[in-house]
């Protein structure tokens, strides 16, 4: 059951329930999808399962469930709904003036709000945060808003994933404060789950992923795994790319 449109949404993005008193979820149609000058047109929903996938493969836990189903609107990806529709998210990323800057938050951009007045982007150094970062690093996230990100209860969970998973460089997010610095051990372990399973060719997500993305995409994600491993590492910027996406929040 469709109960509304979500308004700032770039693409048409349904609010619905899943039977009667089932749970909320967001119902992205293909056709609803916008045609972007970098992306396969009609790839974004397929792209919001991938990135499903590859969450649950690693261990990551960040994507909520997302399938793909045939709705009201045609096929399109299903993701369950996180949080109370009613209730102010909590959110990991914030705009704050340069002297309020929360202690265990990172700077990542600095600029100028609508009067002019000094402003900070930010984000929270935790482990989960970082675990973020290097899931985003892995599927390639081009359009990681700090918006993308909420808590729901001891998880943080992330969404938005439809321009993801391209085969060249365009990640682009609001967490580069761990730029350079090295990843975790906990997720080099997950990024080494990922690599192995996308090397067997009879796994679970290797199967699944030939079906959602081309065949280069795939070689791609295997790639950036293993370039993850052997710098053990945060990347950089590229510089030819837009590194923060807009808006950030």
């Amino acid at each position: 059951m469709v109960l509304g449109a979500l308004a700032d949404a770039s693409n048409l993005a349904l609010l619905v329930r899943l039977g009667d008193e089932g749970p909320l979820a967001i119902y992205k149609p293909v056709a609803g999808e916008r045609p972007l000058w970098d992306f396969p047109d009609g790839s974004l929903a397929a792209r919001e399962v991938a990135a499903h996938l590859i969450s649950a493969a690693g261990g990551w836990d960040v994507v909520p469930e997302t399938v793909l189903r045939d709705g009201p609107r045609g096929p399109g990806s299903v993701q369950r709904w996180v949080g109370d529709p009613q209730t102010q998210p909590e959110y990991v990323v914030d705009v704050v003036a340069p002297d309020a800057v929360p202690d265990g938050w990172l700077p990542v951009l600095r600029g100028e709000d609508e009067r002019g007045r000094p402003v900070v982007v930010v984000h929270e150094d935790s482990a989960q945060v970082r675990g973020v970062a290097a899931f985003d690093a892995v599927i390639n996230n081009s359009d990681r808003k700090g918006s993308h990100l909420v808590r729901e209860g001891r998880l943080l969970r992330g969404f938005d994933h439809g321009v993801s998973l391209h085969q060249d460089d365009k990640l682009r997010t609001v967490l580069w404060g761990f730029a350079g610095q090295p990843l975790p051990s906990s997720d080099l372990s997950r990024i080494a789950l990922v690599r192995e399973a996308l090397r067997d060719a009879t796994s679970a997500l290797h199967s699944s992923l030939a079906t959602l993305l081309t065949p280069a995409e795939v070689t791609a994600l295997e790639a950036r795994c293993a370039a993850l491993l052997d710098r053990a590492a945060y990347p950089l910027p590229s510089g030819e790319w837009p590194a923060i996406p807009w808006p950030p929040l």
